[in-house]
């Protein structure tokens, strides 16, 4: 029991920071790897409530369909060489 409830609080901690990496992050590849490593984690708290269905649809739908979407479009759109930031220039 005290396993289980560790395990929960690893993975909830896991959870929330990669969630917080997803909307903090600059990056967009790093977005998107956050967001990979948060739907993982809520695939982990599913097999703990024994719902291994529900695990399984969850990886194979978001992390393996929508995950590998959003790292296509990243590498499809990004250029080599752009700006981070827009600039101002001086007339």
């Amino acid at each position: 029991m005290v396993v289980e409830t560790i395990a929960f609080a690893l993975f909830a901690l896991v959870t929330v920071g990669s969630s917080l990496g997803v909307v903090l992050a600059e990056d967009v590849w790093h977005s998107a790897l956050f967001l990979g490593a948060a739907l993982l984690s809520v695939a982990v708290h599913y097999v703990m409530l024994q719902a291994e269905l529900l695990a399984a649809m969850q990886i194979l739908v978001y992390v393996g369909g929508v995950l590998i979407l959003i790292t296509f479009a990243v590498m499809l759109v990004r250029r080599e060489g752009e700006p981070e930031g827009l600039e101002v220039l001086d007339a």
